[in-house]
Formats: structure tokens, C-alpha cells, sequence
């Protein structure tokens, strides 16, 4: 069924407004307008919809988390390791190693502009133009490859030259900043992908070797896309690690 993540939802005046909101959320899990394991809607978009604080929603998802019905995550973007050491890649990969001591590099596979309307539909982008910025991240040391990133910015005015001119000082958070596109929040997910040929070669490693992927889509505080990433990660080095 579909979602009513565009309409208004009008809480009744009096009631308490978070056992209101757990309420109306229920009603939609358990009518299935909210599909088993479908995320709710982000909290900006919730907030608009039901016309009350952050507070308030915050309480009102705690409330519906009491009830067992959906599970709150925190601290996303915190759960890859690097040699045992818990990293955070929010900010990029460069930054999360070099934090925990890990002497890496990156050489720039690509930069160009591509379109892909797939992953345009996905963030909800009319132009499907994006700028591809590929690089193969190694140990300093003995030039061993343990990564590949795979970087989608969708392209804007902002950074239209960047397939010409390339990464400021070879960084590529460092060229988002200096376009005023500031990470806020995001998310990620992570699996299990088997290396095909070509990431075989560069890798290293024998196609059909089991490597750790990781996708991750960081937005600015207005909600617009500013990077999808995919990285596949050699599990030599890189592993999941969850908290409960």
C-alpha cells in the first residue's frame, strides 16, 4: 500500500501529543500502509507531517519503540572496523584511517560525468547526471591495495568543474566543502559482495573473493543528496562490528 509520507496528519487537541503519534504509526504497521521492515520516514518529514517539535516526535517514536514495534538505531556510520579499531567513515574514508593510525592512500581510478537514472530514481533526482569519482585506496608502506571506493555526487553548479580541474589537494570531502556541501546526516548499509574480475585485478585477490560492501548516502541539512557511496573492502582488514 502506499505511504502517506506526503500528507498532513492532524492530532487531536488536548491529547497527549506522543502517545497520538505512536498511535497513528501503529495503525499503519498493523494495517501494513507501513510494510514489515520498511524504515518510517525521516524525522524532518515526520515532523512536517504531524505539525509538532523534534522533541516531540522523539518521544512519540520512543513510545511506539516501547510497544515493540519498530527498533531505533543510533550512532550510524560507526560500525566498520580497521584492524580491530572501531572507525567512523561518515566523514569519509581518508579521515576514519587516518584517525586510528592507518598510513593509506588513494589513487583516482576516474573522474567523469555519468548518467544513471537507476540510482537518480532512488534518491529522488530529476537530473540522472552524475559525477563518478572512482579510487583504489592502499597501505603507504607495501603499496597493498584494501579498498575500492566508489563515489556518485550528483551533479550541480557547484561542482560542475570538478571532472576538469579534478579533487582539491586530492581530497574529495576537502573539494565538497570548499561547495558548501557539508554532510549533516546520512545513512548505510553493509553486505557481503563477491569480486568480480576487473575489482579482482585491482584488488589483488582472486575473483569470487567475499569482500565487505559497504553503501552509504550523506545529506546536508536540507535534506539534498551530497554523496552515495559504495566501498568494497578487504576483509583482511575491514569487519562489522554491532553493539546490543
Amino acid at each position: 500500500m502506499a505511504r502517506r509520507a506526503n500528507q498532513k496528519t492532524q492530532l487531536k487537541p488536548g491529547a497527549a501529543k506522543p502517545e497520538q503519534i505512536a498511535s497513528v504509526l501503529e495503525q499503519e504497521i498493523r494495517t501494513g500502509v507501513l510494510s514489515f521492515g520498511e524504515r518510517l520516514q525521516s524525522e524532518s518529514e515526520l515532523v512536517q507531517r504531524f505539525s509538532v517539535s523534534r522533541n516531540t516526535l522523539r518521544k512519540g517514536l520512543e513510545e511506539l519503540n516501547s510497544r515493540g514495534l519498530i527498533t531505533t538505531k543510533v550512532g550510524i556510520g560507526s560500525f566498520v572496523t580497521f584492524n580491530g579499531q572501531t572507525i567512523n567513515d561518515a566523514s569519509g574514508w581518508s579521515k576514519a584511517l587516518a584517525d586510528v593510525g592507518a598510513d593509506t592512500e588513494a589513487r583516482t581510478l576516474r573522474i567523469e560525468v555519468m548518467d544513471d537514472p537507476e540510482l537518480a530514481s532512488l534518491l529522488k533526482l530529476d537530473n540522472p547526471s552524475f559525477i563518478v569519482v572512482d579510487r583504489l585506496r592502499l597501505l603507504v608502506r607495501d603499496q597493498k591495495p584494501i579498498s575500492i571506493e566508489r563515489s556518485r555526487l550528483p551533479l550541480s553548479a557547484e561542482l560542475e568543474d570538478v571532472p576538469l580541474r579534478g579533487l582539491r589537494s586530492g581530497s574529495l570531502q576537502q573539494t565538497l566543502r570548499d561547495a558548501g556541501l557539508v554532510h549533516s546526516h546520512g545513512e548505510e548499509w553493509a553486505d557481503i559482495e563477491m569480486l568480480g574480475e576487473e575489482d579482482a585485478v585491482l584488488l589483488e585477490c582472486a575473483p569470487g573473493t567475499a569482500f565487505l560492501r559497504t553503501r552509504r548516502l550523506t545529506r546536508g541539512a536540507d535534506e539534498r543528496p551530497i554523496e552515495y557511496v559504495t566501498s568494497l573492502l578487504n576483509p583482511v582488514y575491514f569487519a562489522l562490528h554491532l553493539e546490543f
